[in-house]
């Protein structure tokens, strides 16, 4: 048997004359400006309208809500910046996936597709898929997470240490049903070509970032209120932020200030997150080395200063504190507005009844568009695993005439649906901040290795402030680690558990897809 046949194994995947250039199959269908709606709309989901009451409860202080989302928004362009070298130098269908296959080793870009594929993206397509259904029910009563169809099982609470995992009914209720039915018809429309995903998302991420504006101008116009501003600015503003102040984070123990920020990165960063899906879509990109660089800047700085512009609106229209029993929206306040919608609570403020169905309309939108950037940049990274034969190789097959990996869009929409009925997602979720963090601290430190061992390398962009800022990026985002895992460990704990169990996988499935001749040379 000859032993010149080149077969798509990981051994494959350190060419590096292939792997920094565009893959040849893909139709490349989208222009700086799809690319940079892409990267606003995969952003924008519902956490904006809702994570600022934990973040609130967590720091009992108005500037330290602003700090929170500022921290976030640092650390989002910081790592935007480092990603645009590492897209002009790699545009692949893939994208971070790559970075870490190509700086770090097969082994770690493995361990972020499996996370990626078991709960990062699908997680997060099926929970806003079910935020989604959740707003719809607004306008349409019988669609409710309690209105279960028959056949649902209630499945049993597991104690592992200070977590509690399981609890959920596992089936089919009206508003996981809405979401399955969105999963399908997005996955569906995105193998008619990447162009026609790209429509649908310049639409609605045009639309709810033109919401997110509205509500900052009318915020700016018509929400302030007396006694949010009385409460929440001038000398109150300062409120629990100084640098010997101690916050309470449960059970009696107390932290610093400096900690409780790092502690509150779970909801603004997770709100923020998903700005790199367009990577994963640079294998179809025109021009990449110019326009995956400039729309991660782009994006990523207009949805930070929507998302600080918005906080500064819920203060100036309701007080930070408030108590969980209070009966009328100034009550409660942003701590306690009811299910922690701060947005419909302070368009409510604003608008009356109308308001609250007007953010309902404006995060529905969200919600749709936010899932068509997901399905569309998820599959691609699928499919950059399959070609490399870390995942089932028909995963890597295009649609003979659309050119779009419809078997990775169906094996993730499958998965997705799955996450849907089992009411696991929201858990999951929750445990996986702690690990998208890892991954992007390791993706930044591949931009170093990379200058290290590729110096010869074409570099149509060089990241901004290199060395200094992917440094200040990884030490900051380190320490936030580290909180997480001494003071949030029921989050933390289990992402690391899941991350962990891709390298006895990764091993399996790669002796699994190893040729017989590979292994006929090597014995």
């Amino acid at each position: 048997m000859s032993t010149d046949i080149k077969l798509p194994t990981s051994s494959d995947a350190s060419d590096w004359a292939v792997h920094t250039h565009q893959d040849a199959e893909l139709i490349k269908g989208l222009g700086l400006t799809s690319a940079t709606m892409l990267v606003m709309g995969s952003m924008i989901g519902s956490g904006i309208f809702i994570v600022s009451a934990e973040i609130s409860r967590e720091t009992q202080s108005p500037v330290l809500l602003i700090g929170a989302w500022l921290v976030t928004g640092f650390l989002t362009i910081a790592a935007a910046l480092s990603y645009g070298e590492l897209a002009a130098m790699m545009p692949r269908a893939g994208g971070q996936y790559v970075y870490l296959r190509e700086s770090l080793g097969p082994l770690w870009g493995f361990l972020y597709g499996w996370t990626l594929f078991l709960v990062i993206q699908t997680g997060t397509i099926a929970a806003v898929g079910v935020a989604f259904g959740k707003f719809l029910g607004v306008f349409f009563p019988s669609i409710s997470s309690t209105n279960w169809l028959p056949g649902y099982w209630q499945a049993p609470v597991w104690h592992v240490g200070p977590m509690a995992l399981g609890g959920m009914k596992v089936g089919l209720n009206t508003q996981n049903l809405v979401a399955v039915l969105m999963v399908v018809a997005l996955s569906v429309i995105n193998v008619f070509g990447v162009k026609t995903g790209a429509i649908i998302q310049n639409i609605f991420t045009t639309a709810k970032v033109s919401a997110l504006l509205g509500l900052v101008i009318f915020g700016i116009l018509l929400g302030r209120s007396a006694t949010a501003l009385a409460a929440n600015f001038g000398a109150n503003f300062w409120k629990n932020a100084g640098p010997g102040t101690l916050h309470d984070v449960g059970g009696g123990v107390l932290v610093s200030t400096l900690t409780v920020l790092a502690i509150a990165q779970v909801g603004s960063l997770f709100s923020a997150d998903a700005w790199n899906n367009v990577t994963f879509t640079a294998g179809e990109v025109k021009n990449p080395q110019r326009n995956v660089p400039l729309s991660l800047t782009l994006g990523t700085g207009v949805v930070i200063a929507l998302y600080i512009g918005c906080n500064f609106i819920y203060l100036s229209g309701l007080p930070l504190e408030g108590s969980a029993t209070g009966t009328t929206l100034l009550e409660r306040g942003i701590q306690y507005a009811r299910e922690d919608r701060v947005g419909t609570a302070v368009m409510t403020q604003m608008f009356g009844s109308a308001g609250g169905a007007l953010m309902a309309i404006a995060i529905m939108i969200s919600a749709f568009g936010c899932n068509n950037g997901l399905i569309l940049s998820g599959a691609r990274v699928y499919y950059a695993m399959a070609k490399d034969g870390l995942f089932f190789r028909s995963v890597a097959r295009l649609h003979p005439k659309y050119k779009t990996p419809w078997i990775s869009l169906m094996v993730q929409m499958v998965w997705t649906c799955i996450l849907c009925l089992s009411g696991s997602y929201g858990q999951l979720l929750d445990y996986i901040v702690f690990a998208v963090l890892v991954f992007y601290i390791l993706t930044i430190a591949g931009l170093f290795v990379l200058r290290r061992t590729h110096p010869e390398a074409e570099r149509p962009y060089k990241a901004v402030g290199y060395p200094v800022l992917p440094a200040v990026y990884i030490v900051m985002a380190l320490f936030i680690d580290v909180v997480l895992l001494r003071y949030k460990p029921q989050y933390t704990w289990p992402g690391l558990c899941i991350v962990l169990l891709g390298i006895p996988v990764y091993y399996a499935w790669n002796w699994r897809q190893r040729p017989p001749a590979a292994q006929s040379i090597q014995q």
